[in-house]
């Protein structure tokens, strides 16, 4: 592990090395790298609804217990759902396997906010609006995890980027908060730093990484893509996702466009055609998340390898490149 250390409000809050996070992240956030991140000095997250059930939930922390010693969390992604999950057993088993850290996601966690809080639990709340992040402050989260429009996944329905998001919410909210979308090296946790985040988030980053637990084909396909290389589907439903381009997802945009039902698609996006892209390893089998951050990916290193590049990396621009360019600055008004 590096020896640098870029000490943020975020990383004394919540007691880690590097100011990174992996989010989590549907049939990715598995036991394997989480603790690559947790042991390489950052902060990864277990995906609660990978887990069938909340005793798999309690089985999976426990498998993450056994590969490392220091501190992780777990994903909770809040969805309106005509049958939702259960999520209070979910809770149950996360306050029962000692885990301390919780990322919500989706719907305002107000009642997972009183839940968890009384157990020592600190929550961070991912939002794509500023509007949303003020609400999650309100309602007592920790933290926040401020997701810009090239984030993979559900970027929200403003088009916001990231360059004028992360500005805005360190103008506004007071809490600590992460920037996320868009983010794959130093140089994007040096930008992040400098708009006024704590930390950075990761996800499509960490995909692929040796320790991710989805097809090395899959992790081929993102090293190969570029930025301009995914779809938005669910626009016309006001539910956008952002998500690899192939031919599933041309098709998903092509028949919303015609007749905006999501029963048009239901089959083109069941969950389990998306499992299988990441557990077979084709890219065409079905829907599944990518950023646009997928044209700054050019390897597959280990999370300890990429995490130490990212941390020394990040230190010489500050320390080198953007100290010359200050002291230039100050040479050239005198």
């Amino acid at each position: 592990m590096t020896d640098r250390r870029i000490s943020t409000r975020f990383t004394e809050l919540f007691g880690v090395t590097h100011p990174v996070v992996q989010g989590g992240m549907q049939w990715v956030g598995r036991a394997e790298l989480v603790a690559a991140v947790a042991n390489a000095g950052a902060l990864g997250f277990i995906t609660a609804l990978t887990q069938p059930t909340p005793r798999d939930l309690a089985r999976e922390i426990e498998r993450c217990r056994t590969l490392t010693d220091q501190p992780f969390g777990v994903n909770l992604t809040i969805l309106p759902s005509i049958t939702p999950p259960p999520y209070a057993e979910y809770c149950r088993a996360i306050i029962d396997s000692g885990v301390t850290i919780v990322e919500t996601a989706g719907n305002l966690p107000t009642e997972f906010v009183e839940m968890l809080k009384p157990e020592g639990i600190r929550i961070i709340h991912k939002c794509t609006s500023i509007r949303h992040a003020l609400k999650a402050q309100a309602v007592g989260v920790d933290a926040l995890s401020i997701d810009g429009f090239e984030c993979a996944g559900h970027p929200g329905e403003d088009d916001i980027p990231g360059l004028v998001l992360i500005p805005r919410a360190a103008n506004t909210v007071s809490i600590p908060f992460i920037a996320s979308g868009g983010i794959a090296d130093a140089r994007g946790l040096v930008a992040a730093l400098a708009l006024g985040a704590d930390g950075v988030n990761m996800g499509t980053r960490f995909m692929c990484t040796a320790e991710s637990p989805i097809a090395g084909p899959i992790k081929q396909a993102i090293v190969s893509a570029t930025e301009r290389d995914t779809e938005l589907i669910f626009r016309p439903l006001r539910n956008t996702a952002r998500v690899a381009s192939n031919s599933v997802s041309r098709e998903v945009v092509r028949l919303l466009g015609k007749d905006p039902r999501f029963e048009v698609v239901r089959d083109l996006v069941a969950g389990v055609r998306g499992r299988r892209v990441f557990e077979e390893g084709d890219p065409e089998l079905g829907i599944w998340t990518a950023g646009m951050v997928q044209g700054l990916i050019t390897d597959i290193p280990t999370v300890a390898e990429l995490i130490d590049r990212i941390v020394e990396e990040a230190c010489v621009l500050i320390e080198d490149r953007l100290s010359s360019m200050a002291s230039v600055g100050r040479e050239v008004a005198a």
